[in-house]
């Protein structure tokens, strides 16, 4: 009895085994069958078209991939998306030997940048942006398509005319609003907005240039935390209901209170960038195996809970949300010293990680549309005409990047990534 009862359950498990297998197969079949069906479909139905276009969309590789990863496992199968090239809606690029360290790993991905102004001295005129900008130009590398975005810094004393000139100068596309003393090189921003700048905040508004703004109250009374949720109710929230017709970039946006304020307000007026850090780290991470410099940038990190909100805002696939590493390079002796700067450099990470986020999030057929449609039709610009590959390939992070003037420690550095970024291929 016992014999035949033993014989039973391996008899089952083998069943359960095959039958696992048949139907594993089936579905591998039947993927792979709609794929075949759509090309087909397409050959018949536009022979050009067919060959202008890749036989599989990224959606057809991302539901291949999704459901069955045991495909690069078994058949040597490798991910690979190609998407329309991006733009970084938030950058720092510094001047000097500094910039021209950095640019490039910005050049080798993206098209645009917007490149923030808070250099020393502060870019505060249209004369100071075309200069800043001739000298980003000189600095691009010869085989890049890089194109800088340039900015106002707005400060108590910006006038209206000042507005007017950067407009028509054709070379700036926002003013950036630092409330003094929130971050790095704000010691000049703003002291009172309504008080000092809504003229000029009407001016930008008639002109429809956008107010950048870093969204955090300098209050030393009010928690690091708390920054921008204070900011949002003191500052953004008024600011919408007096000028409803002006453009408003909430950049690096940290908490759960910043997607909600943004989805609040009328699509295409109010918008936001996020980093790769605030939708990969929590605050834990400044302090996780002794103090984190590298983890250290303003807005400062938040608690997992603002995290997962924002993740699940930017995967939703919401045109309100838009790329933008607020990637800012530091030597390495600045970041890990007894009073750190803030910042994260990103750039040479930013797409691979973007990546994981959808990816981890089951929306890689969302990504393309957050880093390459959002922005430019947020600022209505064209979107890039070039492409960009990211393969489903390990690669290590360098520990350092070292230059003449010192290392610059990277986002992640030392670890290994799962998505590569390709250079852009010009069209």
């Amino acid at each position: 009895m016992l014999f035949l009862s033993v014989v039973a359950v391996l008899s089952v498990s083998v069943l359960k085994y095959y039958i696992g297998r048949f139907l594993l197969y089936l579905a591998v079949c039947y993927q792979l069958l709609l794929v075949v069906t759509n090309v087909v479909f397409g050959f018949v139905s536009n022979l050009a078209e067919f060959f202008r276009k890749p036989l599989l969309s990224t959606l057809d590789w991302t539901i291949i991939y999704h459901h069955l990863p045991y495909l690069e496992r078994f058949i040597g199968f490798k991910m690979e998306l190609t998407i329309t090239q991006p733009d970084d809606w938030h950058l720092h690029l510094r001047d000097g030997s500094l910039l021209e360290a950095v640019l490039p790993h910005s050049a080798k991905h993206f098209g645009r940048a917007i490149v923030m102004p808070n250099l020393k001295p502060p870019v505060t005129t249209t004369s100071a942006a075309v200069t800043y900008r001739e000298s980003i130009l000189k600095a691009i590398p010869m085989d890049s398509n890089f194109t800088p975005l340039m900015t106002l810094y707005l400060t108590d004393l910006t006038t209206p005319d000042e507005i007017k000139h950067a407009k028509k100068s054709g070379v700036v596309y926002g003013v950036k609003l630092y409330p003094a003393g929130a971050t790095t090189n704000s010691q000049d921003g703003v002291t009172d907005l309504f008080g000092n700048c809504f003229s000029v905040l009407k001016e930008m508004a008639e002109q429809n240039l956008p107010l950048l703004v870093h969204g955090e109250v300098t209050n030393s009374k009010v928690d690091i935390f708390d920054r921008e949720k204070v900011f949002i109710e003191t500052i953004l929230e008024p600011l919408v209901q007096r000028l409803p017709q002006l453009k408003v970039v909430m950049e690096h946006i940290t908490t759960a209170d910043a997607v909600k304020f943004v989805e609040s307000c009328k699509e295409g007026y109010v918008a936001a960038t996020v980093t790769p850090q605030h939708l990969l780290l929590n605050r834990n991470a400044l302090f996780q195996g002794g103090l984190q410099p590298h983890n250290y940038c303003l807005p400062v990190l938040k608690r997992e809970i603002h995290r997962q909100a924002i993740v699940s805002a930017v995967t939703s696939g919401s045109k309100r949300f838009f790329l933008g590493t607020d990637s800012a390079p530091h030597d390495r002796r600045k970041k890990e010293c007894s009073c750190g700067c803030a910042g994260i450099y990103n750039s040479p990470v930013a797409l691979s990680l973007y990546a994981k986020v959808f990816e981890e999030a089951g929306a890689l057929d969302k990504l393309e549309a957050f880093t390459s449609f959002n922005g430019p039709d947020f600022y209505g610009l064209p979107r890039n005409k070039s492409k960009i590959k990211l393969r489903k390939a390990p690669w290590k992070v360098p520990y350092y990047l070292s230059f003449p003037f010192g290392d610059i420690v990277p986002m992640f550095a030392g670890e290994t990534l799962q998505w590569e970024a390709l250079p852009c291929s010009l069209t």
